[in-house]
């Protein structure tokens, strides 16, 4: 069965990205996520019998302004991986929430100024309740650091900037 707090989770990655429709089953649940084209964004049947409308999920969804700011950081970063375009760029894998150290009390994995080779971990990646570590997979000295701690990101999203050796 499918808590509301993943639900709200779900639908908030799903209109962040290009994704334009996710469907999960899990223990006989089905649930459907669908970009808004129409008024029926999302359905969850665990029976034919029992179904929670898309308007009533949506008014409890809704998400705050602050995404629209973590667009705009995103922009800025993309023009200056641009503007960068003989450094290697490390960008996400998927989507998920961007992490710095392993844990919140612990150090950051990489900094500016850092170097790394192809085996070292550079940050974490949590998608549906799963930490991913990411490895450089490049040896070199990381210039920048793009995302910000628990940051949503896209797939593809730049992450670092590593001057190559």
């Amino acid at each position: 069965m499918f808590k509301l707090n993943d639900i709200k989770e779900l639908i908030k990655l799903v209109d962040e990205t290009t994704v334009q429709e996710l469907e999960i089953e899990s223990e006989g649940t089905r649930l459907s996520i669908k970009k808004p084209s129409a008024p029926e964004v999302v359905s969850l049947q665990a029976a034919p019998q029992a179904f929670i409308s898309a308007p009533q999920i949506q008014q409890q969804a809704v998400l705050p302004s602050a995404a629209g700011s973590q667009t705009e950081t995103a922009a800025q970063s993309s023009a200056a991986v641009d503007a960068s375009s003989s450094l290697h760029k490390i960008v996400s894998p998927m989507v998920g929430t961007f992490y710095r150290s392993p844990s919140p009390e612990a150090s950051a994995f990489v900094s500016s100024g850092d170097r790394v080779d192809e085996k070292t971990t550079v940050c974490i990646i949590e998608a549906m309740k799963l930490m991913n570590e990411l490895e450089a997979e490049i040896k070199g000295e990381i210039v920048e650091v793009l995302a910000q701690n628990g940051q949503l990101v896209e797939f593809g999203q730049p992450l670092f900037l590593v001057r190559p050796d």
